[in-house]
């Protein structure tokens, strides 16, 4: 499971103008019309082409709970795609992202310094820059960790140095035991 990148996901799907399909059957009638057939689809999903066929014809309605959850992934990953380009295209250029995170943060600082980890709940504003960063590594197929790094080092500027306004010397931003993350556009 990825939290970094299903928030983002999430945050994304946000924009969505319409509901994706609900029904196993509509489900599968969309993906075999976007990956142009029931092949691609049968070996995307990892069942069988004739599984596939009776999804679309609705002789089977209710799929196991692993095949739903695949199914229903991969719907919302190709529904709306051009919605999904311009809430990032706004994200990137203008609007940023929030995050709203409780997990433990800690940072590197000089000596004399209270830089003891504790448990935080920001909802912090992260400028375009930092949403550009976020997307451009998601879909590079950042690691989890990679995308931590990033919203770290975003929290570091935004929240702890407030923009090079206070905290100048501060080195290293820790992130870790996330208990809750969410990102908005």
């Amino acid at each position: 499971m990825s939290t970094f990148g299903d928030g983002l996901d999430k945050a994304v799907q946000k924009a969505f103008t319409r509901p994706a399909p609900k029904s196993a059957g509509a489900q599968m009638r969309y993906l075999v019309k976007q990956c142009k057939g029931t092949k691609a689809v049968a070996q995307m999903l990892r069942i069988s082409q004739r599984t596939v066929e009776r999804y679309v014809k609705d002789q089977i309605k209710k799929p196991r709970p692993d095949l739903a959850a695949r199914l229903d992934a991969e719907v919302k990953k190709r529904w709306q795609p051009q919605i999904r380009a311009k809430a990032k295209e706004k994200a990137v250029t203008t609007g940023g992202i929030v995050i709203d995170t409780r997990a433990r943060l800690g940072y590197t600082a000089p000596i004399g310094s209270t830089d003891q980890d504790r448990i935080r709940h920001l909802t912090v504003a992260l400028p375009p820059q930092y949403a550009a960063r976020l997307f451009e590594a998601q879909e590079g197929g950042a690691s989890d960790a990679r995308l931590q790094e990033i919203a770290a080092e975003a929290l570091k500027e935004v929240y702890f140095q407030d923009g090079g306004r206070r905290a100048g010397s501060l080195e290293e931003v820790r992130f870790t035991d996330v208990e809750h993350l969410e990102f908005d556009l």
